[in-house]
């Protein structure tokens, strides 16, 4: 049972008891994510998640390792371009220490000008070796042409020279702004007595002070433009990666296109695997995905191969998109699509984390909760007639972006003019 509660501050509590388990996973999520950001502090909340494992007021760096190890516990961190996410998952026994530790670092951060100095050569690091993963840098530059001019098209490890200009009065304003109660859930799923956790949770959360964030997010609007950009690498591969409209969270067609995706290119029986990888032998890996947004979504699809092969792939990836456009999927590829998003949801979502992840970021972003039973409803009512409704938006071409990495890719981008 998933129930809601708020800390005195109003910070906003989700617990799922889990019988039959001994561990608790627990998670402090911030509406804080590159989209807050504006141009000239890039890459500032990515690196707030840094610096708060950097030690706070009473507990250096390696104090909040070893006392975590101590316990076998788990402490991790994630920034995304619309939350960061501190987590910790630990033995039920040791549920006040992981709420202690993740409350002093957010709340009583050292931010020492040595440690940010430091620091933003291990994030100017991170961002080289971006650079260094085709697959990555494909990625980012294709959401950088969907999202062109929105706060959303910018990288989240943001650019070396914004990094470079970071202060501990600039980390620290950003926070002020961020780090707010109404800003804040915290999530926790597994074995605990829900009273004893709420006391520790307002005792050490309960501090922040009572606020509100009065900015308004401003992201999201829904990108016109048809744009290719290549970059030329010596690399092995050439990289390709195309987008299309899509939903965002909550959308009507946000399912639909889910199980689209699935059945065009999520699985080893889709359409992309079978006719690109199967077939043809042209590609390792191929695939599509969706990413949602609170405010937008898009569709996409990938392919790694060599640049012999790279425009026959290209050709094959648009042979499909046209397939589809001219008579969408069978009756047999819905079904198999639904029942393998099914199994693949119910299997990932049997640990705590899983729970109090979903729990906290769907709370966070959407103020609101969704049971499995919930999702799986979502997944079992998507018709042919969904389908069919929302390929005329999503397979537009006009509105087609892509991006290549290797060698040769500006011959490819030219094939689109």
């Amino acid at each position: 049972m998933i129930t809601l509660e708020k800390l005195d501050n109003g910070i906003r509590v989700v617990m799922e008891r889990m019988d039959g388990c001994r561990s608790v996973a627990i998670g402090a999520w911030v509406k804080a994510g590159s989209v807050d950001e504006n141009s000239g502090e890039n890459g500032i909340t990515h690196f707030i998640e840094h610096m708060l494992f950097k030690g706070t007021s009473s507990r250096s760096a390696k104090d909040i390792a070893v006392e975590m190890d101590a316990v076998g516990g788990n402490l991790n961190a994630f920034t995304a371009k619309e939350c960061t996410c501190f987590y910790a998952n630990i033995l039920d026994e040791h549920v006040d220490l992981a709420v202690d530790v993740l409350a002093d670092m957010i709340m009583n951060p050292r931010l020492d000008p040595d440690d940010i100095g430091r620091e933003k050569g291990v994030v100017i690091e991170e961002i080289h070796m971006t650079g260094d993963i085709p697959e990555d840098l494909v990625q980012e530059t294709l959401a950088g042409l969907l999202y062109a001019g929105d706060p959303l098209a910018r990288p989240i490890l943001g650019k070396e020279e914004t990094v470079e200009s970071f202060t501990r009065e600039s980390i620290l304003g950003y926070m002020h702004r961020r780090y707010t109660p109404d800003n804040i859930v915290i999530s926790c799923a597994g074995n605990f007595e829900r009273e004893k956790l709420m006391d520790e949770l307002n005792e050490r959360f309960g501090r922040i002070s009572p606020s509100h964030d009065g900015s308004t997010r401003v992201y999201g609007e829904k990108r016109g433009a048809r744009l290719f950009k290549a970059i030329e690498k010596d690399i092995g591969q050439v990289q390709i990666c195309m987008g299309l409209p899509g939903f965002a969270v909550g959308e009507a067609g946000q399912y639909p296109l889910g199980v689209l995706s699935n059945a065009f290119g999520g699985s080893m029986s889709s359409r992309l695997f079978q006719h690109i990888r199967e077939d043809s032998g042209m590609a390792y890996s191929v695939y599509s995905f969706t990413s949602s947004y609170s405010a937008t979504g898009s569709f996409g699809m990938y392919a790694g191969t060599s640049e012999k092969q790279a425009p026959k792939v290209l050709d094959a990836l648009m042979n499909e998109i046209e397939n589809v456009k001219r008579s969408g999927i069978t009756p047999d590829e819905l079904e198999r699509s639904k029942e393998q998003m099914k199994g693949s949801y119910i299997i990932g979502f049997e640990g705590t984390s899983a729970h109090s992840s979903a729990n906290g970021k769907a709370m966070l972003l959407r103020n609101k909760l969704y049971s499995s039973d919930d999702v799986i409803r979502k997944i079992d009512g998507v018709t042919m007639d969904d389908i069919n409704d929302i390929i005329p938006y999503v397979f537009d071409a006009d509105r087609l972006c892509a991006a290549f990495v290797g060698k040769g890719t500006q011959k490819l981008a030219d094939s689109f003019k």
